[in-house]
Formats: C-alpha cells, sequence, structure tokens
C-alpha cells in the first residue's frame, strides 16, 4: 500500500484535512485507514455514525452520504494497491460495523454508553477518547449524548 494522494499527516491544519477527506469521500476515492497506526475516522451519516479502525475500507460506493468527519488519533490513509488489499480492508470495515453492532444490541443505554468509552479508551488511549465530543460516540452507540456525559462524569467523579 501506498499512501494516498491526500495523506492527512500533511494537510496544515484539522480543518483542512476534515475538508480533503470529504472532498474525497464525494468523489468516491477508495483508502485504507492505515492498519500500522492507532488512528481511524468517525464518520457522520444521516441517522447515525460509523467508526472506521484501523486496515478498513474509507470511500468508494459505502460513504457517499457521509456529512461530517472526526480523525481519531494520528490519522493517515492508504492506497490499495491489489484486490487482495481491497477484499480484505472490505473485511476489516464489515469487522468494525459488527463490533459496533455488538456494543448496540445491549438494550440498555448506560451500558452501551460505557462499553464504547472503554472500547475507545482500548484501542486508543483516555487523552484521545476525552478529545471526541459526545456526540460521536452517541450516534455510534443509539444513546442521547448526555447519557455519554453521564457516563463520562461517573467516571471521572
Amino acid at each position: 500500500m501506498q499512501d494516498s494522494q491526500i495523506n492527512v499527516m500533511q494537510a496544515p491544519n484539522r480543518e483542512a484535512q476534515i475538508s480533503d477527506i470529504l472532498a474525497q469521500l464525494r468523489e468516491k476515492k477508495f483508502s485504507i485507514v492505515n492498519p500500522r497506526r492507532k488512528n481511524g475516522l468517525i464518520l457522520y451519516k444521516p441517522y447515525h455514525a460509523e467508526f472506521v479502525g484501523p486496515g478498513a475500507v474509507v470511500g468508494s460506493e459505502i460513504d457517499t452520504d457521509v456529512v461530517k468527519v472526526i480523525s481519531v488519533g494520528n490519522l493517515s490513509l492508504v492506497t490499495p494497491q491489489t484486490t487482495k488489499e481491497k477484499i480484505n480492508a472490505y473485511l476489516i470495515r464489515r469487522q468494525w460495523v459488527r463490533l459496533t453492532k455488538q456494543i448496540t444490541d445491549n438494550p440498555i443505554a448506560l451500558q452501551r454508553a460505557q462499553v464504547i468509552l472503554n472500547q475507545f479508551e482500548n484501542w486508543f488511549d483516555p487523552q484521545t477518547t476525552a478529545q471526541l465530543p459526545d456526540e460521536a460516540f452517541a450516534l455510534l452507540v443509539g444513546v442521547l449524548p448526555q447519557t455519554i456525559r453521564k457516563v463520562r462524569n461517573a467516571y471521572i467523579g
């Protein structure tokens, strides 16, 4: 895999980085979240959000409805060189979706909120997780932002 045309590490600031990613998604470009880094994207869609973690595809036909993007960690997108790399990236994206579905299958909102926060702290670290907005986590697991805030406050206090 090679670094994509939009290596977000080189963007001058966060706003330009996000603008570049949204432009890439609108053009249906196919990229992979760098599997060699702790990084990812939270993609806001009209009624929910999806986390795209390391090794997963972002773009192409599956992300044409993205309305907002949040980068997580030290984001880097790479371009696949083979069909096998593309197939593997789709399979990894499906794994991230399944993991989120397992969390959302829990009928208790406070528990869903706690689990998604714990998962992000394990995947990344507490500091990175603390920087992400309550709204993003809420959209990932189908709870209100206040529920995320309540769990965060209980953890801090």
